[in-house]
This record gives C-alpha cells, sequence and structure tokens, in this order.
C-alpha cells in the first residue's frame, strides 16, 4: 500500500470546530421549549427512602414536575433490559426505581422546570426522609468477603496456574514477597455527563449525549423505557473526553430520556462535577505479587494475587494479574483475582484499567527484584523476556519489546545511571532513575462501515463509531484517502450517530483496528466496483487487471508495475454510466491463533526535595511498539496524554472516602489532584518500527491504553533509586518519604 497519507502526522480535521466554538457538546444544543432537568442525589450509602414530599418545589411556577420512584413512568423488569453491551454480570443499577439506596450520591428524584436555575432552586425544596442501614465502603476491612467474581463478556480470567509455582518460591535462592495498595481514581474528563433529548415534530426522539457509544445508549433506552427502535436517535459529534466513563449509559441519560418521554418535551439533564464522583470509578486494589529467581535473575516462580471493590449489585472485575503471566517467561506460576461486595457505585473502566494496577505492582516488584539481585533493571527484564504468551500458549503476531527497551534507554541515557540509591543529585535535589516496561492486548471487535463515492470525486465514508479526542475523524479521514487515492479534502468521515453502520463503543484501543478495517473492506468493494468499470473505458488503457494488480492514487486507478497506464475514477464512473457507488461492509477479528498486544518501555526521571519530600518527573522517554502508526501527531498526543495519566497516578490521583458516610470528600477539582502544566516537563515519545501482517488488516495495534501503563511503576521506580524509599501504595505524597 502507498502512504500517501497513512503514516503521515495529519492535523485534526476537527481542531478547527474545536477550537472556533462550532463544535457542539451534549448541552449545547438549543431546542425551543426545553425544559431543564436537576438531580437529587441521596445523602446516604445504604438504607431506604420511607417518605418524599414534593409539594414546596411543585407549587414554583415553572417546575413541571418531580419525578421520583414513586411517580415515574413504567419501566421495564427484568435485569436484562438494564443490560447494555458492556454491562458486568448482575443487576444493574436502574435510576428511580424503587425506594431502596445502593450508593450514596444515588440519584433519588429529578427536578424538571422551565430553567437550570429554578430546577436547581426547586430541588432544595424537595424533602426526603431515610431509613439508613449499616453500610460498608472500605475494603481493607471488609477482605473476609472477598470471592471470585463471574465471569466478565470481554475480561479474560486469571490465566491457569502452571507448574508449582509456591513450591518453587520457597526453594527460590532469591526472592521479593510484597503487597502493593493502590486508591480509587475517577475519571474527571472536562465535558461532564450531560443529554439533551429533542422531542422532533413527528413525535420521535433525537438524544444528544455524552457517550463513547451511541448504539450502546439506544438500546438501551429502547430496553429499559420502551423506545421503538425507529423512534429514538441518538447523536454525539463530539466528546469533552470521557476515558472509559462513557463507555455504559450514565443515569443523566436515562433521566433525560424518561422525562422527556413522560412529559412528550424536550429536557435536558446535566451534571454537576459532584455528581461526577456518583459513577464509576478505578477500583482500589491490593495485590500481592512474589517472585523468585536463581542467582543468576531467571524467574523460578511469579504469584500475583489481587483483591478489588465491586457494588453489592453488580460484579465487576479487570485483568489486573493476567500481565504478570504475559510479560516474563516463568514455568511455575499462579494467579487470583477476587472482589470484595461494597456500598459504592459499580467500578468501570478507566483508560488500561487492570493494567494500570497490575502492572504497576508487577514492574515495582521486578525493580525491587533487581535491587535484591544487583541487577540492572533493564537486565532483568530481558533475561526473562517472554517469546510467547505463555497465558493461552500462542505465539505474539510480532513483538518489539527487544527495541523499545533498546531505544528509549538509549535516548535517555541509561548506561550513565548509578545503580546506588541516593547516589545521583542535581545541587541539593535528589535525582532517581527508574523504569518499567508495559504491554496491552491489541484488541478487534466486529465493526461495519459504509462508503460512497460521487462521480465529483467526493467520498463519504460512515460508521456509529465515537471520537473521545483520540482523533478517530481523523485517522478514519486519512485511511479511506489512501485506500482510494483521493486528497483529504474530498473525503468526509461521519460517526457519532446510531443510524449508521454497526460499531462497537469506542475503547479498548480497538477503533482503529475495528472500524479502521471496515472502512478498508468497504473501500475495497468501491475500488473493486470502479475496476470492473474502468475496463468499460474506451481503449481499455488498464487492460483486464486483477483487484492486486492496481493501486489507486490522485484520483486515478493505474497499474502497479506501469503507472503510466491509468484511468481517471470518474472517467470509469462516466464510462460504466453511475453517478454514485455505494458500499457496506464489515470486519471481524480473525487471529486466534495468536496473541496481538502492543508493548512498552518506559523511563523516568525524578527529583525530590530531600527537606520537603516533594516529587518532580522532570524527564520522560517512551518508546512504543504500536504496529502501524496511522498518524504519527495525534500518535504522539495519544502517548503523551497516557504518560500525563501515568504520571496522575504516580502522585497526584487518590479519590478519598468517609466511610463514616460512604461518600467521596474529594468530589471536586480542587481536592481530586491530577497533573496540571507545571507537574508536566520533557515528555519523549519514540515509535518504534513495528510491520505486523497478522494483527489486523491494517496493521494497526491500538495507542490509547499502552500509554499509561507502566509509567505509574517507573515514577515510583525512580523515586526509589533518588531516595531508598520504597513506596508501596500510591500516590507517592510527601507524607511517605519523610
Amino acid at each position: 500500500m502507498s502512504t500517501a497519507h497513512i503514516g503521515k502526522p495529519i492535523r485534526r480535521i476537527d481542531g478547527r470546530a474545536k477550537v472556533t466554538g462550532e463544535a457542539k457538546y451534549a448541552a449545547e444544543y438549543a431546542t425551543p421549549d426545553l425544559a431543564h432537568g436537576w438531580v437529587v442525589s441521596s445523602p446516604i450509602a445504604r438504607g431506604k427512602i420511607t417518605a418524599i414530599d414534593a409539594s414546596e418545589a411543585l407549587k414554583l411556577p415553572g417546575v413541571i414536575q418531580v419525578f421520583s420512584h414513586e411517580n415515574r413512568p413504567k419501566m421495564a423488569w427484568f435485569d436484562s433490559s438494564y443490560r447494555d453491551q458492556i454491562a458486568p454480570p448482575g443487576s444493574p443499577f436502574r435510576p428511580l426505581y424503587d425506594a431502596e439506596v445502593h450508593f450514596n450520591a444515588q440519584p433519588v428524584a429529578l427536578v424538571v422546570a422551565s430553567s437550570p436555575e429554578l430546577a436547581r432552586y426547586a430541588s432544595t425544596l424537595v424533602r426526603i426522609e431515610y431509613k439508613a442501614r449499616t453500610h460498608a465502603t472500605e475494603l481493607a476491612a471488609n477482605l473476609e468477603s472477598a470471592r471470585t467474581p463471574k465471569e466478565r463478556e470481554g475480561i479474560k480470567p486469571p490465566p491457569k496456574a502452571r507448574g508449582h509455582a509456591d513450591r518453587a518460591l520457597a526453594a527460590a535462592p532469591v526472592k521479593v514477597d510484597v503487597e502493593y495498595e493502590v486508591p480509587v481514581e475517577h475519571h474527571n474528563p472536562m465535558e461532564t455527563f450531560a443529554t439533551t433529548v429533542v422531542r422532533d415534530e413527528d413525535g420521535s426522539f433525537t438524544v444528544y449525549d455524552k457517550t463513547q457509544g451511541v448504539q450502546n445508549v439506544r438500546d438501551y433506552l429502547c430496553n429499559a423505557l420502551g423506545f421503538k427502535a425507529d423512534e429514538i436517535r441518538v447523536i454525539t459529534a463530539f466528546v469533552g473526553g470521557a476515558f472509559g466513563s462513557g463507555l455504559r449509559p450514565q443515569y443523566q441519560v436515562f433521566l433525560a430520556a424518561m422525562a422527556a418521554k413522560e412529559l412528550q418535551r424536550s429536557v435536558r439533564v446535566v451534571l454537576t462535577r459532584q455528581q461526577m464522583f456518583s459513577l464509576g470509578h478505578r477500583p482500589t486494589t491490593r495485590q500481592r505479587v512474589a517472585l523468585g529467581a536463581s542467582a543468576d535473575g531467571a524467574l523460578r516462580a511469579v504469584i500475583h494475587e489481587a483483591t478489588a471493590e465491586t457494588s453489592r449489585h453488580e460484579d465487576y472485575s479487570e485483568e489486573v494479574v493476567n500481565w504478570s503471566g504475559l510479560l516474563y517467561r516463568c514455568d511455575d506460576a499462579r494467579f487470583e483475582h477476587k472482589v470484595v461486595p461494597l456500598d459504592l457505585p459499580t467500578p468501570c473502566d478507566m483508560r488500561a484499567p487492570g493494567a494500570v494496577w497490575g502492572v504497576f505492582a508487577l514492574e515495582s516488584a521486578m525493580d525491587e527484584l533487581a535491587v535484591a539481585l544487583g541487577t540492572d533493571p533493564v537486565e532483568l527484564r530481558l533475561r526473562n523476556y517472554a517469546e510467547e504468551d505463555q497465558n493461552d500458549g500462542k505465539p505474539f503476531t510480532s513483538k518489539e519489546l527487544r527495541e523499545c527497551y533498546r531505544r528509549a534507554a538509549g535516548r535517555f541515557g541509561w548506561a550513565r545511571r548509578d545503580p546506588t540509591p541516593r547516589s545521583m543529585r542535581r545541587g541539593s535535589t535528589l535525582i532517581g532513575w527508574g523504569m518499567a516496561g508495559g504491554a496491552w492486548e491489541s484488541m478487534q471487535q466486529e465493526a461495519a462501515a459504509s462508503a460512497r463515492l460521487t462521480v465529483d470525486g467526493r467520498l463519504t465514508v460512515s460508521s456509529a463509531t465515537e471520537d473521545i479526542g483520540t482523533g478517530t475523524y481523523t485517522v478514519m479521514t486519512q485511511i479511506a484517502a489512501e485506500l482510494l487515492g483521493l486528497p483529504l479534502e474530498d473525503v468526509t468521515f461521519k460517526l457519532g450517530d446510531s443510524a449508521l453502520p454497526q460499531a462497537p463503543v469506542e475503547g479498548g484501543s480497538f477503533t482503529v483496528a475495528s472500524v479502521g478495517s471496515a472502512i478498508k473492506a468497504a473501500c475495497g468493494a468501491v475500488g473493486e466496483t470502479l475496476l470492473k468499470l474502468a475496463r468499460k473505458v474506451e481503449g481499455a488503457p488498464l487492460g483486464k487487471p486483477t483487484p492486486d494488480e492496481v493501486e489507486f492514487a490522485e484520483g486515478r486507478i493505474r497499474l502497479k508495475a506501469d503507472p503510466s497506464r491509468s484511468v481517471a475514477i470518474a472517467e470509469a464512473m462516466r464510462a460504466g454510466g453511475v453517478d454514485v457507488i455505494a458500499q457496506e461492509a464489515a470486519a471481524g477479528p480473525k487471529q486466534d491463533k495468536y496473541s496481538r498486544h502492543a508493548h512498552s518501555a518506559i523511563f523516568a526521571e525524578v527529583e525530590v526535595d530531600e527537606d520537603f519530600g516533594t516529587v518532580r518527573v522532570t524527564r520522560v522517554v517512551t518508546a512504543i511498539a504500536g504496529g502501524r502508526i496511522i498518524n504519527p501527531r495525534t500518535a504522539r498526543s495519544q502517548v503523551m496524554g497516557g504518560i500525563v495519566w501515568g504520571i496522575g497516578s504516580a502522585l497526584h490521583e487518590a479519590s478519598v472516602l468517609d466511610h463514616r458516610f460512604g461518600r467521596f470528600m474529594t468530589h471536586n477539582l480542587a481536592d481530586y489532584h491530577v497533573p496540571v502544566q507545571a507537574d508536566v516537563e520533557e515528555i519523549e515519545v519514540i515509535f518504534v518500527d513495528e510491520r505486523d501482517e497478522l494483527v489486523n488488516p491494517l496493521g494497526a495495534k491500538g495507542l490509547g491504553e499502552i500509554g499509561v501503563v507502566g509509567v505509574a511503576a517507573a515514577v515510583a521506580n525512580a523515586v526509589h533509586h533518588a531516595t531508598g524509599r520504597r513506596v508501596r501504595s500510591l500516590p507517592i505524597t510527601l507524607d511517605k518519604l519523610l
């Protein structure tokens, strides 16, 4: 395939719309006679509503209705009706379904009024009485209730044990057996969750929602609220960040659609920043990692156990321990993952779910083992390099992790590192250098796309995927333009509309692999039609070539062997007497014989103030083996964003619960700390060339997650190198170093 567009650092196609304000988000769609809903949240974590009095609120002019479990419209009865495409096992939360309270800040009423200000004020007049029951929200205090979770579709259970890990650990001459604790984290995208439901003139509804899956939301609303498929359409043209929090329909879309259907008018519901902490989150997790090694550093035993929280009503689980069976070669290994049901909202996928916490523990333990052995951390990893995926007994489609180590270490200057803790200084400041490796599964899901080419050379490709800020508009345009040899300005990619061809939710780093492969198939079908028409051109300049013998470039179909023999696309269409060629195609995974993963190596430098215990990450170099890079510019942004997230996990982010109330107290951006510009210094991203003809038709592995995996461990290892103090609970705050 030629590379007129693929592999080029094209500027974001949606960039101008975003910086000029042309881009509209879910809460920005104007419509006449719009009503506004305000969510009333529970102040208790577990119990029952005993009384609701909305009379004072309803007396206010402009207050339209106060919905609660007492007067809600009819909704579905069975759990299955509330299960969205990625719901974990269990009973999904049903807003306003009954009097039961399952978690603090649960929505218990919706005030609908003529303005958001009035709805908010009226919500303070709604009197609700509760009978509280004893709640449990602390993982450490409830470990006795830990159990094996039900298998979650799309999530691999822990790998089967191999060999005799406990016996091998006991016999190993060098060993590390330690525990790590990591907190709850919340996604905190810039755009809070919002939904504007517009009642159209024909009585149907258009739902403008903040989501990572428009068709997931549409199906959920149809099943739960009884909408017919032809009377509801979900649109999400732009998303102001989501990072996994928008994979499942959140309760504001249910409430807005419920109110709009019942009142037969347009309704908007926007959540506050505080209410964003009543949604899913990355779960707090406790882990034990035990590594045994021979004197030369060869791993003899790997044991990884994890216990995480879930809600009482759903069995949410992640792939936390699996990475320890994947990244390094070891014939004696054992893995265990359990969950503890708590009175909290169900956790949800957050950028690189499972891997962020699991790889932090594994790569921190590997650093501890390197110290115990007196071995360089890079050399230890190379000594135990995995040539195949021992979890599944499958070869990798490709793996360039060795080259990642080499390139990143060289660029970072790792060879100059003095391994002795506290040995490197810059003036009075301690300097630490740490590193880690990472991996993320390169998944592909079933997806479909359509391609429509007109005789004037304009191509429109469509799929019901999303752009959550990752560059989907841009890279899909590049793929389509490349395949049919058209200028970028003549290609339009449409997304974010539930009426478009089927696409999975956007997450898991699988969008380019899934939707991009479907676009390749659809454009390939258009190309085959064009080739048939080109054969009808007078004089037959192409002859009768097969599809493999031609290429599309500069608006023409030409022979690969002799580019001078070509036919203009418009000429071919006119010769065939057609004005439009439209094709739809689907693509899905076909590589079950292989293990598909992107890999990374991360090297971090920190400065630690010895007097105050403050930590600054001054430099990060990462090398990524992510298959074919469609757009280096957007790819670099993806990875840099992941690194910033990793710095946040290492040093800043933690959602603090007051267990007396079962409420997250750090429920705003003043108290919940995220890295800001002053916290982020030099970041260098290296893409290692990786040709992969097996992973998917495009050879792309996905980059949304791999950038964050391993970063927290690299920073924590650097802190140990700087201070000699090993911090095994995140985030690393100054009190843990003083």
